[in-house]
């Protein structure tokens, strides 16, 4: 027997000599390697470069989301080809888009647009600064 009074050899004898292990160490987050500090910054400089991108792009097609809230409010005809001028001539140089008239204008419409440019429309906007001022735009035109 030992001080405590139990037998060493028994069970709870032995249990209570045990120690209790030591904890490890807290195991680190920090990347060990010089590879994935390598990507992490590559990934910093991507995200970094995608966000100027999209505010380069943002700033960039302001024209257009100015032009499209001014077509929703335009009233006339009149109005609205003013619109397709100003936004062509902020979109396009001033040289190849300036000196357009009649079918000239309405083929470059054709030819930047996203669809071809509707030949009765082309042809009320041709008319537009000679019809009334106060003329409102055709639904086709408005499209």
């Amino acid at each position: 027997m030992n001080e405590e009074g139990t037998d060493a050899e028994s069970l709870v004898g032995l249990i209570n000599q045990l120690i209790e292990p030591v904890p490890p160490e807290p195991v680190s987050l920090v990347p060990q390697t010089w590879g994935w500090v390598a990507l992490a910054v590559l990934l910093a400089v991507l995200a970094l470069w995608g966000l100027w991108r999209g505010h380069r792009r943002h700033v960039a097609n302001a024209y257009r989301r100015a032009a499209l809230a001014e077509l929703g409010r335009a009233g006339t005809t009149a109005e609205l080809a003013a619109i397709l001028r100003r936004a062509a001539l902020a979109a396009f140089p001033r040289a190849e888009v300036a000196s357009l008239t009649g079918a000239d204008w309405t083929a470059f419409l054709s030819r930047t647009g996203k669809s071809r440019f509707p030949d009765t429309a082309g042809e009320e906007l041709r008319r537009a600064p000679y019809r009334d001022p106060a003329a409102a735009p055709s639904p086709e035109l408005r499209r």
